[in-house]
């Protein structure tokens, strides 16, 4: 590891050295060119621009969203970047009246905009916000029994029916939390419900988690939670342009042909109001994993006791978004983009999601303006953008990613995200090829609290929870922790701007945070998520957004100035082994689990177990799972792990030595390898997803899934899919080992 370290640092010396510059005070190797960008970091800086961008309603289309776009293009020229404004055109509804209100067993008139909270000076300033709603919802006036579904995942409507309980004709009432928010009126929708309500429980983000707002930073009784409930896990962007840019002539579908729009009404509530439906439910008592932070016995519903209202009118226009697009043209490779990315559009004032990641993301640039300045050239051209209409549905990066998709296939390095930050500790998922090019930057980024390097302080934090028995452990972070290692990269599913690039494009990805002692999940996407809040409960100071900026900024200085991106496939190889793994071991555990049922629903023993005054039906029969083949993709990862390991080695003992030549041709191989694991045919039912590694799940929307394609199969018993991708996934893989093949060949001059 360290021997590669070295080379690696070597080659960006050589590659920086090699690059003219216009005066002499230019730094000119890569320690000095770090030291010199984290001279001009400021967390000052940032909470100026955090105040003055934070202090009105920042929604898609508000005047406050465009002068924040206007506000980056001129800092961005002002620091020396060739910087523009790209638009796009979108279907962006926006509520033109909400009802929600219990008729029976008496009448309250619910929801309603938050109300101000003593010394937060902007959550007063919501009369140019809009109220509590959800995006992309279909309108409606209903009236119904309501029904409560916990979550409003898969397993919660099987425990429902097992009670007797149906939510066909109904309003469903589902808790935020577990699996993503568009699933749950999804979801209802398909079991037949008219329409749904989406609450926060305190147990989730409430009083359960720590004094609330603004006593402290957790959601009080009065907060809600906005968002989008488009059916993202088919495809993000304009619902009317899938697979295309929005833009002037491009070809829409009809708003009752676009899949990811919802049918039904949909409106979140806080757990104020949702506490008034729920302690006058009747119905059966709900299992124990219903249970929520109420002080109320928690019922399901569907008798009659409760009656609700809800209606959602919207004005279904289009409306503008503005991406901010600025660049560093590169002095040796100027057709190889090195992409970095954070939102600016948030619900209501959006301090923390997303103003605080993108005033981290200003301060980098600022520095490589100052940089610029001084006469350095970046060897790769560095593109950075401020992404509009995220929060709907991650629309102004999927449009401009698919507006460009050629380009950008035929350009782009890597692809670096950040979206909100909070205080604590390095958090990184994405590409694995790139895991250790983040370990190495960790290891060079002190902790603004301790003063420890931020890898010392997440070893420590792993190795402590670990011993705390505090939440799940994982193995491999622990043993990383306990011996030194590289940390292991989540795996990205959604929710943010990489998703087209990853998922779409196949160009690598990674996407950064600092986060586990803030307390912004207490006011996400409510009036509360506030510069007040932001300063007094998340970062105090923007610490954290300092340190953001010098870990984001040497992820882009170390691609952009390395003479081959720095990628190590190994661990790409054994991460994707170990999902093999989880795989093989799912279909096993299925088998016995599906055993285990036959023989209990044969014996009876359902029934008999059940409380007769509290009946709980059997679970219906369901085919066994059968014996999986694996063979082919067995094969696939073995051989891309030889490869890996080959590559690995031959770059490590003669990567910092090759003639330009062989370096421009290696360069070539390598840039676009891993758009080779996307299939253009995509995953079942949502083509645009094409990437064979990483996708969204269809029931857990942010939460990433793993060699989807089988994956999936195996969980939702689509057996014959499991074979089909099985083979699918083999060829991606056997495609990206010959390439690795093909890139030693060069490096050992062959």
């Amino acid at each position: 590891m360290a021997r590669l370290r070295a080379i690696l640092t070597s080659a960006s010396a050589l590659t920086l050295s090699s690059v003219a510059t216009a005066q002499t005070d230019a730094p000119t190797d890569a320690k000095a060119i770090e030291r010199a960008f984290d001279a001009t970091i400021s967390s000052q800086d940032q909470l100026d621009w955090l105040k003055t961008m934070s202090s009105e309603p920042n929604h898609v289309g508000s005047p406050h969203d465009k002068a924040n776009a206007e506000f980056m293009l001129a800092k961005f020229k002002e620091w020396g970047w060739d910087a523009k404004i790209e638009t796009f055109s979108v279907l962006y509804p926006t509520p033109i009246s909400t009802t929600v209100e219990m008729l029976a067993p008496e009448k309250i008139v619910l929801g309603g905009q938050e109300p101000p909270v003593a010394g937060d000076d902007t959550s007063a300033n919501t009369a140019g916000a809009l109220p509590p709603y959800v995006a992309f919802q279909g309108d409606g006036d209903v009236t119904a029994d309501l029904v409560y579904v916990n979550y409003g995942l898969p397993d919660d409507y099987k425990a429902l029916a097992r009670r007797g309980v149906d939510v066909k004709g109904k309003i469903a009432i589902a808790r935020y939390g577990v699996g993503w928010r568009g699933l749950k009126p999804k979801l209802a929708q398909e079991h037949g419900a008219v329409g749904t309500i989406i609450y926060s429980d305190p147990a989730d983000d409430g009083y359960g988690e720590g004094d609330v707002y603004p006593k402290g930073g957790a959601r009080n009784a009065n907060g809600v939670q906005r968002g989008s409930v488009a059916d993202m896990t088919v495809y993000p962007g304009d619902p009317l342009t899938p697979g295309i840019g929005s833009v002037p002539g491009a070809k829409r579908l009809s708003r009752t042909d676009a899949q990811t729009i919802l049918k039904i009404p949909v409106l979140p509530m806080s757990y104020g109001d949702a506490q008034k439906l729920l302690q006058r439910l009747g119905g059966p008592i709900s299992p124990a994993s219903f249970h929520g932070g109420l002080p109320i016995t928690y019922h399901m519903g569907g008798d009659g006791a409760v009656k609700v209202h809800l209606a959602v009118k919207s004005d279904w226009s289009q409306k503008p978004v503005y991406n901010v697009i600025a660049t560093l043209k590169g002095a040796i490779y100027p057709d190889q983009w090195v992409l970095r990315g954070n939102h600016h559009d948030g619900w209501v004032f959006g301090a923390s999601d997303p103003l605080s990641g993108n005033v981290a993301m200003m301060s980098e640039a600022k520095a490589l303006g100052a940089l610029w300045a001084q006469g350095w050239r970046p060897a790769r051209t560095i593109v950075y953008t401020g992404w509009d209409a995220e929060e709907p549905m991650l629309l102004g990066s999927t449009e401009w990613a698919e507006q460009h998709a050629a380009e950008l296939k035929a350009k782009g390095v890597i692809y670096i995200n950040t979206d909100g930050n909070g205080r604590g500790f390095l958090q990184a998922e994405g590409s694995h090829d790139f895991q250790h090019l983040v370990n190495g930057v960790a290891a060079d980024v002190i902790d603004p609290e301790t003063n420890a390097t931020v890898a010392a302080r997440r070893a420590a934090a792993i190795r402590v929870g670990a011993y705390d028995k505090r939440g799940r452990v994982d193995e491999a972070a622990l043993a990383a922790a306990e011996k030194g290692g590289d940390f292991p990269l989540g795996a990205l599913g959604s929710g943010s701007d990489y998703s087209a690039f990853l998922q779409h494009l196949g160009l690598p990805a990674l996407n950064i945070g600092f986060g586990g002692e803030e307390e912004s999940g207490g006011v996400y996407h409510s009036i509360y998520d506030s510069y007040h809040h932001m300063t007094t409960f998340d970062d105090p100071g923007l610490k954290y957004g300092a340190a953001l900026s010098k870990t984001v900024g040497r992820l882009v200085l170390r691609v952009a100035d390395s003479a081959t991106p720095p990628q190590r496939f190994g661990d790409f190889a054994t991460t994707v082994a170990t999902y093999l793994s989880e795989i093989k071991k799912l279909a096993e555990d299925r088998r016995t689990q599906d055993g285990k049922r036959e023989k209990l629903l044969a014996d009876g023993a359902f029934g008999l177990a059940s409380d007769p005054l509290k009946p709980v039906a059997a679970p219906p029969p369901e085919a066994r799972t059968p014996f999986i083949e694996f063979a082919v993709l067995e094969n696939a990862v073995d051989r891309l792990q030889t490869a890996a390991m080959r590559y690995d080695a031959a770059y490590a003992d003669k990567g910092g030595k090759l003639d330009p030549a062989r370096r421009a041709q290696l360069n070539a191989q390598i840039r676009d390898i891993d758009q080779l694991l996307l299939d253009e045919r995509g995953l079942p039912g949502r083509p645009w997803y094409k990437n064979l590694i990483y996708a969204p799940g269809r029931f857990t929307g942010y939460g990433a899934k793993t060699l989807p394609g089988v994956r999936e199969a195996i969980e939702e018993r689509r057996f014959d899919d499991s074979a089909v991708f099985a083979e699918r996934t083999a060829k991606v893989l056997a495609d990206y080992a010959a390439r690795l093949d093909a890139a030693r060949g060069t490096i050992e001059g062959g």
